[in-house]
Protein backbone atom coordinates (compact mmCIF):
# COMPACT_ATOMS: atom_id res chain seq x y z
CA UNK A 1 0.00 0.00 0.00
CA UNK A 2 1.99 3.52 -1.01
CA UNK A 3 1.87 6.15 1.51
CA UNK A 4 -0.10 8.58 1.16
CA UNK A 5 1.07 12.31 0.42
CA UNK A 6 -1.96 14.20 1.68
CA UNK A 7 -1.65 16.54 4.84
CA UNK A 8 -2.81 14.77 8.19
CA UNK A 9 -6.34 16.82 8.39
CA UNK A 10 -7.29 16.07 4.09
CA UNK A 11 -6.11 12.34 5.12
CA UNK A 12 -8.52 13.08 8.06
CA UNK A 13 -11.36 14.53 6.15
CA UNK A 14 -11.39 11.35 3.49
CA UNK A 15 -10.99 8.84 5.71
CA UNK A 16 -13.90 5.97 5.17
CA UNK A 17 -16.21 6.54 8.20
CA UNK A 18 -16.27 2.93 8.84
CA UNK A 19 -12.62 2.86 9.26
CA UNK A 20 -12.95 5.81 11.40
CA UNK A 21 -14.95 4.25 13.63
CA UNK A 22 -12.54 1.07 14.14
CA UNK A 23 -9.72 3.78 14.86
CA UNK A 24 -11.42 5.64 17.38
CA UNK A 25 -13.38 3.39 19.36
CA UNK A 26 -10.16 0.85 19.90
CA UNK A 27 -8.05 3.83 20.89
CA UNK A 28 -10.55 4.80 23.19
CA UNK A 29 -11.11 1.80 25.13
CA UNK A 30 -7.50 0.93 25.81
CA UNK A 31 -6.99 4.39 27.05
CA UNK A 32 -10.04 4.36 29.19
CA UNK A 33 -8.84 0.67 30.84
CA UNK A 34 -5.69 1.97 31.36
CA UNK A 35 -5.86 4.80 33.89
CA UNK A 36 -8.21 2.65 36.42
CA UNK A 37 -5.81 -0.44 35.83
CA UNK A 38 -2.72 1.46 36.62
CA UNK A 39 -4.06 3.62 40.15
CA UNK A 40 -5.69 0.36 41.25
CA UNK A 41 -1.91 -1.32 41.63
CA UNK A 42 0.07 1.60 41.83
CA UNK A 43 -1.45 4.74 43.93
CA UNK A 44 1.15 7.18 42.77
CA UNK A 45 1.74 6.24 39.12
CA UNK A 46 3.10 9.58 38.47
CA UNK A 47 6.05 8.42 40.25
CA UNK A 48 6.81 5.49 38.71
CA UNK A 49 6.38 7.46 35.38
CA UNK A 50 9.53 9.97 36.60
CA UNK A 51 11.67 7.00 37.34
CA UNK A 52 11.48 4.93 34.49
CA UNK A 53 12.17 7.83 32.42
CA UNK A 54 15.12 8.92 34.35
CA UNK A 55 16.66 5.46 34.16
CA UNK A 56 15.78 5.73 30.31
CA UNK A 57 17.59 8.91 30.17
CA UNK A 58 20.58 7.74 31.98
CA UNK A 59 20.60 4.96 29.34
CA UNK A 60 20.48 6.93 26.37
CA UNK A 61 23.30 9.85 27.64
CA UNK A 62 25.57 7.15 28.38
CA UNK A 63 25.09 4.40 25.26
CA UNK A 64 29.20 4.98 24.82
CA UNK A 65 29.54 2.37 28.15
CA UNK A 66 26.35 0.56 28.00
CA UNK A 67 26.59 -0.72 24.35
CA UNK A 68 29.95 -2.27 24.81
CA UNK A 69 28.82 -3.55 28.50
CA UNK A 70 25.57 -5.49 26.17
CA UNK A 71 27.91 -6.89 23.54
CA UNK A 72 30.22 -8.18 26.35
CA UNK A 73 27.89 -10.29 28.13
CA UNK A 74 25.61 -11.13 24.66
CA UNK A 75 29.02 -12.42 23.10
CA UNK A 76 29.83 -14.63 26.64
CA UNK A 77 26.88 -16.28 25.94
CA UNK A 78 27.79 -17.74 22.65
CA UNK A 79 25.42 -14.54 20.57
CA UNK A 80 27.16 -13.37 17.55
CA UNK A 81 26.58 -9.62 17.50
CA UNK A 82 26.85 -7.21 14.69
CA UNK A 83 26.30 -3.09 14.20
CA UNK A 84 24.27 -1.90 11.47
CA UNK A 85 24.77 2.22 10.67
CA UNK A 86 21.60 2.43 8.42
CA UNK A 87 18.72 0.72 6.67
CA UNK A 88 20.84 -0.60 4.74
CA UNK A 89 22.97 -2.30 6.48
CA UNK A 90 21.06 -3.64 8.57
CA UNK A 91 19.03 -5.58 5.30
CA UNK A 92 22.38 -6.80 3.94
CA UNK A 93 23.73 -7.86 7.64
CA UNK A 94 20.03 -10.20 7.94
CA UNK A 95 20.51 -11.55 4.19
CA UNK A 96 24.23 -12.07 4.61
CA UNK A 97 23.17 -14.42 7.79
CA UNK A 98 20.30 -16.58 5.71
CA UNK A 99 22.72 -16.58 3.28
CA UNK A 100 25.73 -17.90 4.94
CA UNK A 101 23.26 -20.74 6.39
CA UNK A 102 21.58 -21.43 2.37
CA UNK A 103 18.32 -20.16 3.93
CA UNK A 104 15.15 -19.37 2.28
CA UNK A 105 12.72 -19.39 4.46
CA UNK A 106 12.20 -16.89 7.65
CA UNK A 107 9.10 -16.45 10.29
CA UNK A 108 9.24 -13.47 12.42
CA UNK A 109 7.66 -12.15 14.96
CA UNK A 110 6.55 -8.23 15.29
CA UNK A 111 9.24 -6.06 15.39
CA UNK A 112 8.80 -2.31 14.26
CA UNK A 113 12.82 -2.01 13.68
CA UNK A 114 11.98 -4.10 10.43
CA UNK A 115 9.05 -2.04 9.21
CA UNK A 116 11.80 0.88 9.76
CA UNK A 117 14.30 -0.59 7.51
CA UNK A 118 11.83 -2.31 4.89
CA UNK A 119 13.28 -5.56 5.98
CA UNK A 120 10.48 -7.52 4.17
CA UNK A 121 10.27 -6.56 0.67
CA UNK A 122 13.73 -6.62 0.89
CA UNK A 123 14.21 -10.36 1.42
CA UNK A 124 11.60 -11.33 -1.41
CA UNK A 125 13.52 -8.91 -3.70
CA UNK A 126 16.66 -11.36 -2.95
CA UNK A 127 14.38 -14.57 -2.72
CA UNK A 128 13.59 -15.25 0.47
CA UNK A 129 10.18 -15.98 2.01
CA UNK A 130 9.82 -13.77 5.17
CA UNK A 131 6.66 -14.26 6.73
CA UNK A 132 4.85 -12.28 9.79
CA UNK A 133 3.95 -14.71 12.16
CA UNK A 134 2.02 -11.74 14.55
CA UNK A 135 -1.86 -12.19 13.18
CA UNK A 136 -1.74 -8.33 12.96
CA UNK A 137 1.39 -7.91 10.60
CA UNK A 138 0.09 -11.17 9.16
CA UNK A 139 -3.17 -9.55 7.96
CA UNK A 140 -1.31 -6.38 7.21
CA UNK A 141 1.14 -8.43 4.70
CA UNK A 142 -1.35 -10.24 2.78
CA UNK A 143 -3.11 -7.42 2.09
CA UNK A 144 -0.03 -5.44 1.04
CA UNK A 145 -1.08 -3.12 3.60
CA UNK A 146 0.63 -0.94 5.91
CA UNK A 147 0.49 -1.35 10.13
CA UNK A 148 -1.62 1.95 11.46
CA UNK A 149 -0.58 1.40 15.24
CA UNK A 150 3.05 0.65 17.16
CA UNK A 151 0.85 -2.24 19.17
CA UNK A 152 -2.35 -3.02 16.90
CA UNK A 153 -1.29 -2.72 13.70
CA UNK A 154 -4.86 -3.75 11.93
CA UNK A 155 -6.28 -1.21 14.48
CA UNK A 156 -8.13 0.26 11.05
CA UNK A 157 -9.54 -2.73 10.00
CA UNK A 158 -12.50 -4.77 11.28
CA UNK A 159 -13.30 -8.11 11.77
CA UNK A 160 -15.45 -7.93 8.33
CA UNK A 161 -12.75 -7.04 6.63
CA UNK A 162 -10.43 -9.79 7.85
CA UNK A 163 -12.65 -12.61 7.07
CA UNK A 164 -13.03 -11.20 3.55
CA UNK A 165 -9.00 -10.85 3.32
CA UNK A 166 -9.13 -14.45 4.29
CA UNK A 167 -11.20 -15.55 1.59
CA UNK A 168 -9.60 -14.04 -0.67
CA UNK A 169 -6.54 -15.25 -0.01
CA UNK A 170 -7.94 -18.97 0.59
CA UNK A 171 -7.61 -19.21 3.69
CA UNK A 172 -11.48 -20.32 4.12
CA UNK A 173 -14.95 -19.62 3.61
CA UNK A 174 -15.95 -16.45 4.75
CA UNK A 175 -16.34 -16.21 8.70
CA UNK A 176 -15.88 -13.44 11.24
CA UNK A 177 -15.73 -15.28 14.15
CA UNK A 178 -12.84 -13.97 15.48
CA UNK A 179 -12.21 -17.37 16.86
CA UNK A 180 -12.33 -19.17 13.66
CA UNK A 181 -9.95 -16.16 12.15
CA UNK A 182 -7.08 -17.13 15.00
CA UNK A 183 -7.73 -20.77 14.49
CA UNK A 184 -6.90 -20.72 10.74
CA UNK A 185 -4.21 -18.14 11.49
CA UNK A 186 -3.06 -20.76 13.41
CA UNK A 187 -3.39 -23.96 11.65
CA UNK A 188 -1.63 -22.00 8.18
CA UNK A 189 1.42 -20.83 10.24
CA UNK A 190 1.86 -24.22 12.30
CA UNK A 191 3.38 -25.70 9.02
CA UNK A 192 5.48 -22.34 8.59
CA UNK A 193 7.26 -22.76 11.58
CA UNK A 194 8.27 -26.19 11.55
CA UNK A 195 9.55 -25.33 7.85
CA UNK A 196 11.33 -22.40 8.20
CA UNK A 197 14.67 -22.11 8.25
CA UNK A 198 15.86 -18.80 10.14
CA UNK A 199 13.44 -17.05 13.07
CA UNK A 200 13.54 -13.46 13.95
CA UNK A 201 12.47 -11.40 16.93
CA UNK A 202 12.90 -8.14 18.25
CA UNK A 203 13.50 -6.64 21.54
CA UNK A 204 11.46 -5.06 24.18
CA UNK A 205 14.48 -4.17 26.25
CA UNK A 206 18.31 -5.63 26.66
CA UNK A 207 19.56 -5.87 30.11
CA UNK A 208 23.47 -4.69 30.08
CA UNK A 209 23.62 -6.34 33.55
CA UNK A 210 22.87 -9.70 32.35
CA UNK A 211 22.64 -9.09 28.11
CA UNK A 212 19.02 -11.11 28.08
CA UNK A 213 16.98 -9.94 25.59
CA UNK A 214 13.08 -9.47 26.85
CA UNK A 215 10.50 -9.84 23.88
CA UNK A 216 6.96 -9.43 24.88
CA UNK A 217 4.00 -11.13 22.86
CA UNK A 218 0.03 -11.74 23.60
CA UNK A 219 0.14 -14.74 21.19
CA UNK A 220 3.27 -16.56 21.67
CA UNK A 221 4.32 -16.38 17.93
CA UNK A 222 7.75 -15.59 19.17
CA UNK A 223 8.52 -18.40 20.77
CA UNK A 224 7.16 -20.56 17.72
CA UNK A 225 9.36 -18.53 15.96
CA UNK A 226 12.19 -20.10 17.89
CA UNK A 227 11.23 -23.63 18.95
CA UNK A 228 11.90 -25.16 15.46
CA UNK A 229 14.58 -23.21 13.69
CA UNK A 230 18.16 -23.44 14.21
CA UNK A 231 18.94 -19.75 14.03
CA UNK A 232 17.75 -16.89 16.06
CA UNK A 233 18.09 -13.43 14.67
CA UNK A 234 17.32 -10.07 17.03
CA UNK A 235 16.65 -6.79 15.31
CA UNK A 236 17.28 -4.27 17.80
CA UNK A 237 17.52 -0.28 18.20
CA UNK A 238 20.33 0.97 20.38
CA UNK A 239 18.10 3.07 22.59
CA UNK A 240 16.28 -0.61 23.99
CA UNK A 241 19.21 -0.65 26.72
CA UNK A 242 18.06 -1.06 30.27
CA UNK A 243 20.98 -0.87 33.18
CA UNK A 244 19.59 -3.90 35.62
CA UNK A 245 17.51 -6.86 35.90
CA UNK A 246 15.78 -5.45 38.77
CA UNK A 247 15.00 -2.42 36.32
CA UNK A 248 13.00 -4.87 34.48
CA UNK A 249 10.14 -5.10 37.38
CA UNK A 250 9.19 -1.62 36.71
CA UNK A 251 9.28 -1.12 32.91
CA UNK A 252 7.18 -5.04 32.37
CA UNK A 253 4.23 -3.51 34.45
CA UNK A 254 4.39 0.15 33.09
CA UNK A 255 4.01 -1.21 29.39
CA UNK A 256 1.61 -3.55 30.18
CA UNK A 257 -0.62 -1.52 31.23
CA UNK A 258 0.51 1.22 29.07
CA UNK A 259 0.11 -0.50 25.75
CA UNK A 260 -2.92 -2.84 25.73
CA UNK A 261 -4.19 -2.25 29.39
CA UNK A 262 -3.27 -5.70 31.19
CA UNK A 263 -1.37 -6.23 34.38
CA UNK A 264 1.18 -8.26 32.40
CA UNK A 265 1.50 -9.16 28.56
CA UNK A 266 0.85 -13.17 28.25
CA UNK A 267 4.05 -14.42 27.08
CA UNK A 268 7.42 -12.45 28.69
CA UNK A 269 11.11 -14.13 27.10
CA UNK A 270 14.12 -14.08 28.77
CA UNK A 271 16.71 -14.98 26.31
CA UNK A 272 20.47 -14.90 26.79
CA UNK A 273 22.03 -16.77 24.02
CA UNK A 274 21.71 -19.82 21.90
CA UNK A 275 20.74 -22.92 23.59
CA UNK A 276 22.90 -24.42 25.74
CA UNK A 277 23.95 -28.40 24.84
CA UNK A 278 22.03 -29.51 27.32
CA UNK A 279 18.80 -27.93 25.88
CA UNK A 280 16.42 -30.35 23.76
CA UNK A 281 14.89 -27.09 21.72
CA UNK A 282 16.41 -24.12 20.66
CA UNK A 283 18.02 -22.29 17.95
CA UNK A 284 21.75 -23.65 17.86
CA UNK A 285 23.37 -20.03 16.99
CA UNK A 286 21.84 -16.67 17.63
CA UNK A 287 22.90 -13.05 16.30
CA UNK A 288 22.06 -9.98 17.69
CA UNK A 289 22.16 -6.77 14.86
CA UNK A 290 22.19 -3.37 16.76
CA UNK A 291 20.96 -0.50 14.66
CA UNK A 292 21.39 2.77 14.74
CA UNK A 293 19.45 4.11 11.59
CA UNK A 294 19.72 8.10 12.35
CA UNK A 295 19.70 7.06 16.41
CA UNK A 296 23.21 8.71 16.97
CA UNK A 297 21.45 11.87 15.26
CA UNK A 298 18.77 12.40 17.65
CA UNK A 299 21.19 11.83 20.63
CA UNK A 300 22.86 14.51 19.49
CA UNK A 301 20.15 16.62 18.74
CA UNK A 302 18.02 18.59 21.66
CA UNK A 303 14.83 16.48 21.14
CA UNK A 304 17.00 13.18 22.78
CA UNK A 305 13.82 12.40 24.91
CA UNK A 306 12.31 10.71 22.35
CA UNK A 307 15.02 7.67 22.56
CA UNK A 308 13.37 6.69 25.78
CA UNK A 309 10.55 5.23 23.84
CA UNK A 310 9.39 2.00 25.03
CA UNK A 311 6.88 1.62 21.74
CA UNK A 312 3.49 1.03 24.22
CA UNK A 313 1.52 3.78 21.68
CA UNK A 314 -0.39 4.97 24.66
CA UNK A 315 0.16 8.40 23.63
CA UNK A 316 -1.39 7.41 20.33
CA UNK A 317 -4.33 5.75 21.92
CA UNK A 318 -5.22 9.08 24.07
CA UNK A 319 -4.89 11.49 20.85
CA UNK A 320 -7.71 13.10 19.69
CA UNK A 321 -5.43 13.51 16.05
CA UNK A 322 -4.53 10.27 16.06
CA UNK A 323 -7.95 9.11 16.89
CA UNK A 324 -9.85 11.28 14.08
CA UNK A 325 -6.86 10.07 11.22
CA UNK A 326 -5.83 6.93 11.96
CA UNK A 327 -1.99 6.33 11.57
CA UNK A 328 -1.51 5.98 7.68
CA UNK A 329 -1.96 9.91 7.98
CA UNK A 330 1.46 10.17 9.13
CA UNK A 331 3.36 9.01 5.89
CA UNK A 332 5.71 6.75 8.05
CA UNK A 333 5.89 4.00 10.25
CA UNK A 334 5.89 6.19 13.38
CA UNK A 335 2.48 7.26 13.77
CA UNK A 336 0.77 9.53 16.58
CA UNK A 337 2.01 11.68 18.67
CA UNK A 338 5.35 9.62 19.12
CA UNK A 339 5.92 9.69 15.25
CA UNK A 340 4.85 13.23 14.81
CA UNK A 341 8.57 13.84 16.62
CA UNK A 342 10.43 10.79 15.79
CA UNK A 343 9.43 9.83 11.88
CA UNK A 344 10.63 13.64 10.91
CA UNK A 345 14.07 13.13 12.91
CA UNK A 346 15.14 9.72 11.83
CA UNK A 347 14.06 10.60 8.00
CA UNK A 348 17.61 13.06 8.52
CA UNK A 349 18.36 14.82 5.13
CA UNK A 350 14.82 14.15 3.90
CA UNK A 351 13.31 16.33 7.06
CA UNK A 352 11.75 18.89 5.49
CA UNK A 353 8.80 15.62 4.02
CA UNK A 354 7.80 15.11 7.01
CA UNK A 355 8.20 18.38 8.62
CA UNK A 356 4.41 19.27 8.77
CA UNK A 357 3.64 16.07 11.05
CA UNK A 358 4.52 18.76 14.37
CA UNK A 359 1.80 20.46 13.54
CA UNK A 360 -0.73 17.85 13.80
CA UNK A 361 -1.37 18.37 17.36
CA UNK A 362 -3.37 20.58 19.83
CA UNK A 363 -0.57 20.65 22.67
CA UNK A 364 -3.23 19.26 24.84
CA UNK A 365 0.03 17.51 26.68
CA UNK A 366 -2.26 14.44 27.16
CA UNK A 367 0.18 12.25 25.29
CA UNK A 368 2.76 13.38 28.02
CA UNK A 369 0.52 12.72 30.86
CA UNK A 370 0.46 9.01 29.68
CA UNK A 371 3.88 8.39 28.58
CA UNK A 372 5.36 5.83 30.84
CA UNK A 373 8.89 6.95 30.53
CA UNK A 374 7.31 10.79 30.67
CA UNK A 375 8.69 11.68 27.35
CA UNK A 376 7.90 15.55 27.25
CA UNK A 377 6.40 15.32 23.53
CA UNK A 378 4.13 18.89 23.23
CA UNK A 379 7.85 20.36 23.49
CA UNK A 380 9.51 18.24 21.57
CA UNK A 381 6.85 18.80 19.03
CA UNK A 382 7.16 22.45 19.53
CA UNK A 383 10.89 22.36 18.95
CA UNK A 384 10.58 20.68 15.40
CA UNK A 385 8.24 23.97 14.71
CA UNK A 386 10.66 25.88 15.14
CA UNK A 387 13.41 23.98 13.56
CA UNK A 388 11.24 24.01 10.33
CA UNK A 389 10.25 28.02 10.77
CA UNK A 390 14.38 28.09 10.66
CA UNK A 391 15.01 26.23 7.53
CA UNK A 392 11.99 27.13 5.40
CA UNK A 393 10.39 30.21 6.66
CA UNK A 394 6.39 30.10 7.73
CA UNK A 395 4.34 27.82 5.95
CA UNK A 396 2.38 28.84 3.02
CA UNK A 397 -0.64 28.26 4.53
CA UNK A 398 -0.32 29.32 7.48
CA UNK A 399 -1.40 32.95 8.24
CA UNK A 400 0.86 35.47 9.79
CA UNK A 401 0.25 36.03 13.54
CA UNK A 402 2.11 39.57 14.38
CA UNK A 403 -1.28 41.16 14.31
CA UNK A 404 -2.99 38.95 16.73
CA UNK A 405 0.14 38.73 19.42
CA UNK A 406 0.20 42.45 19.52
CA UNK A 407 -3.88 42.45 19.92
CA UNK A 408 -3.34 39.71 22.31
CA UNK A 409 -0.70 41.43 24.75
CA UNK A 410 -2.24 45.17 24.87
CA UNK A 411 -5.54 44.91 27.84
CA UNK A 412 -7.14 48.00 25.66
CA UNK A 413 -7.06 46.69 22.63
CA UNK A 414 -8.23 42.88 23.97
CA UNK A 415 -11.23 44.28 25.44
CA UNK A 416 -12.03 46.56 23.01
CA UNK A 417 -12.21 43.68 20.68
CA UNK A 418 -14.08 41.21 22.77
CA UNK A 419 -16.91 44.55 23.20
CA UNK A 420 -17.08 43.87 18.90
CA UNK A 421 -18.25 40.33 19.73
CA UNK A 422 -19.84 38.95 16.84
CA UNK A 423 -18.43 41.70 14.50
CA UNK A 424 -14.90 40.53 15.14
CA UNK A 425 -15.71 37.00 14.36
CA UNK A 426 -17.55 38.34 11.09
CA UNK A 427 -14.93 40.33 10.07
CA UNK A 428 -12.30 37.63 10.44
CA UNK A 429 -14.80 35.27 8.74
CA UNK A 430 -14.89 37.60 5.76
CA UNK A 431 -12.00 39.52 5.26
CA UNK A 432 -9.56 37.37 4.10
CA UNK A 433 -12.37 36.52 1.27
CA UNK A 434 -12.82 40.01 0.31
CA UNK A 435 -9.31 41.39 0.36
CA UNK A 436 -7.94 37.96 -1.34
CA UNK A 437 -5.46 37.47 1.39
CA UNK A 438 -3.36 34.36 0.32
CA UNK A 439 -2.24 32.90 3.52
CA UNK A 440 -5.63 33.71 5.14
CA UNK A 441 -8.16 32.16 3.02
CA UNK A 442 -5.85 28.84 2.34
CA UNK A 443 -6.22 28.79 6.58
CA UNK A 444 -9.77 29.91 6.17
CA UNK A 445 -10.80 26.87 3.54
CA UNK A 446 -10.58 24.23 6.46
CA UNK A 447 -11.42 26.02 9.31
CA UNK A 448 -15.06 27.11 10.80
CA UNK A 449 -14.70 29.50 13.30
CA UNK A 450 -17.40 28.55 16.07
CA UNK A 451 -20.29 30.77 16.85
CA UNK A 452 -19.38 33.80 19.21
CA UNK A 453 -20.63 33.15 22.37
CA UNK A 454 -18.21 35.48 24.88
CA UNK A 455 -18.36 38.18 26.43
CA UNK A 456 -20.51 37.74 29.27
CA UNK A 457 -18.01 36.52 31.87
CA UNK A 458 -16.53 39.86 32.13
CA UNK A 459 -19.47 41.78 32.70
CA UNK A 460 -20.77 39.06 35.03
CA UNK A 461 -17.73 39.61 36.93
CA UNK A 462 -17.47 43.49 37.26
CA UNK A 463 -20.69 43.54 38.14
CA UNK A 464 -20.93 40.80 40.62
CA UNK A 465 -22.46 41.41 44.13
CA UNK A 466 -19.22 42.10 46.73
CA UNK A 467 -19.41 38.28 48.97
CA UNK A 468 -20.82 39.11 52.46
CA UNK A 469 -18.37 39.54 55.15
CA UNK A 470 -17.33 36.66 57.39
CA UNK A 471 -18.54 36.79 60.95
CA UNK A 472 -15.64 36.77 63.40
CA UNK A 473 -15.81 34.42 65.68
Amino acid sequence: MPMSHKSIDQFAADLRPETQRSVYESAKNTQEKRGPLLQAHFPEPDHLRQLAGQIKQHVIENLDTYLPAVEAQLRAHGAQVHWATNAEAANHAVLSILRARKATRLVKAKTMVSEEIGLEPFLHQNGIECLETDLGEFIVQIDHDRPSHIVRPIIHKNRREVAESFEKHGLGAYNDDPTVITRRAREFMRQKYLAADVGMTGANFVVAESGRLVVVTNEGNSRFCLAATKCHIALVGIEKILPRDRDLGLFLNLLARSATAQQLTVYTEFIRGPKAPAQVDGPEEMHVIFVDNGRTEVLASDCREILRCIRCGACLNVCPVYRQAGGHAYRAVYPGPIGSVLSPLLAGEHFAELADLPKASSLCGACNEVCPVNIPIPDLLLKLRNKNKLAHGPSSGTPPMGAWSLLASQPFAWKTSLKLGGLGVGIACHLPRVLKIAPLRNWDDHRTLPPWRGGAFRKWFKNRPSPPDVAKK
